[in-house]
């Protein structure tokens, strides 16, 4: 599977960093990010939809779509596992993963995703998602292929 994680903001060295690459290091499909800068726009409504814009142009062509939104749905490591296992099974082989600015996602992006998907009711950084995701993604490749790294 290829994986990208389309996020809003720079991700700075430091212990997010460091997590997200234990796990990028470890999973043997192809997994990068690509950044989108945030913009200081005062209106949240234009700086959501530049945003947008820029994330909608960013997304590889065919890919899936997961869209990282408190209000989605959550779903144990077991059933987000075979959610991409049945996903590749249908030849869909590249996902995208859309992580928003301060504000979150607009709608258009979660309207318009294949899953729009919550790590729980609380808000997170989105430094801290982008590692919290490429755990979830090495954990469904552990639980794929029966290595012991996943115990449920």
């Amino acid at each position: 599977m290829r994986i990208t994680i389309l996020a809003v903001g720079r991700l700075r060295q430091g212990p997010e960093q460091d997590l997200f690459d234990i796990y990028k290091r470890r999973l043997p499909w192809s997994l990068e990010v690509k950044e989108i800068d945030e913009r200081r726009i005062r209106d949240d409504t234009k700086r959501r939809r530049q945003e947008t814009v820029k994330l909608t142009a960013a997304i590889p062509p065919g890919a899936v779509t997961v869209a990282l939104d408190e209000r989605g749905r959550t779903l144990s490591s077991a059933k987000f596992a075979a959610t991409l296992d049945d996903w590749r099974s249908a030849g869909r082989q590249t996902v995208a993963f859309l992580i928003g600015g301060a504000d979150g996602l607009d709608r258009e992006l979660t309207d318009n995703a294949d899953l729009v998907l919550a790590l729980g009711p609380m808000t997170w950084p989105h430094q801290m998602v982008r590692a919290m995701v490429a755990e979830q993604i090495y954990r469904a490749y552990t639980i794929l292929t029966g290595h012991p790294y996943h115990r449920a």
